[in-house]
């Protein structure tokens, strides 16, 4: 799944703000100010120059970059020397209208939020006119990352402990656990760092695997930990660690979306020949074994021979 739609929202408006107030600003400057890489970067300069105050070509944002920097030919479209005031033409104030409704019942939300929401949401029908009808016949509801992104944010702005049920791929299990929220990030997906109750150490968790989630009332008290410095990704192996391939079948696909690789070489059968580094190469026997007959690990020799004796064993013991 891509950046949770609030979550990029979120920096995308920041973003605006960011790159008027530095012209020719650098790609990988951006990058590192937001937290995301620059493929990430690009792919939100993609989307802006389709925004704007309204769809007539000259209301749209004009950015564009080089790769190395980044220009905003047209800043004053959306500032206070845009010369015209704001109108919304019927289908933008409908869209407004569904959306601001459809967030207003993010559960998680704060209340604070939701009031100031609904106010502007009621001053927008009044002004809409026929529009306002038009939007009421339409309804919108988000995913269910997005009320894990609202849980996750509440608890984080009310400082209050969270129960999260959460799949872990790497044991293809589910586990309850109890957790001291600390902050929000995205970096391709997004996520909570949070201090873990359960294993009494620092985690990460991936929104689009918590499978419940509720808000608690205990007030969270992670210890003070440093937070690390995302730029360069949330999983950085040294250069130094053990090269793996592992290769997979189409059924195995998703083992490239799950595990942080090098490189992922598509197959003639549809699989992949993926590459990856790890400080612990024998964690990845496990992984072999769940692929099954959709996948086996290439190299190093010695991995790959260990997983097909641990793959032996299993039918055996199994057949017992």
């Amino acid at each position: 799944m891509a950046t949770n739609a609030i979550d990029q929202t979120r920096r995308m408006l920041s973003l605006v703000t960011y790159l008027r107030e530095r012209p020719g600003a650098r790609v990988g400057d951006v990058a590192r100010a937001f937290g995301i890489t620059e493929d990430e970067l690009i792919a939100d300069l993609d989307v802006l120059p389709m925004c704007g105050t309204s769809f007539r070509g000259g209301d749209l944002l004009d950015i564009d970059t080089d790769g190395d920097r980044i220009w905003w030919h047209n800043p004053d479209a959306v500032g206070s020397n845009s010369g015209e005031p704001l109108r919304l033409a019927a289908d933008e104030a409908t869209a407004l209208l569904v959306a601001a409704r459809a967030v207003a019942t993010l559960p998680g939300l704060r209340e604070g939020d939701r009031q100031a929401l609904l106010r502007a949401t009621a001053k927008l029908e009044g002004a809409a006119g026929e529009a306002a009808g038009a939007s009421s016949r339409l309804s919108v509801t988000f995913e269910s990352e997005g009320g894990v992104f609202a849980e996750v944010d509440r608890a984080i702005s009310e400082r209050r402990r969270l129960w999260l049920r959460y799949y872990s791929p790497a044991r293809d299990e589910l586990t309850d656990r109890e957790v001291d929220p600390i902050r929000l990030f995205a970096v391709g997906h997004t996520y909570v760092e949070a201090w873990c109750r359960l294993s009494e150490a620092r985690r990460t968790f991936r929104l689009d695997r918590v499978a419940e989630i509720r808000l608690l009332d205990e007030p969270a008290d992670p210890p003070p930990i440093e937070l690390r410095d995302l730029s360069e990704g949330l999983v950085q192996p040294a250069a130094e660690d053990p090269e793996v391939v592992v290769e997979v079948g189409p059924g195995g696909r998703w083992v490239a979306e799950y595990y942080p690789h090098d490189s992922a070489e598509e197959r003639p059968d549809g699989g992949l020949r993926i590459t990856l580094r790890t400080p612990e190469p024998a964690s990845l026997r496990r992984l072999a074994l769940r692929l099954g007959g959709d996948g086996r690990i290439v190299s190093p020799q010695d991995l790959a021979d260990s997983a097909r004796q641990a793959a032996r064993e299993a039918l055996v013991a199994y057949g017992e």
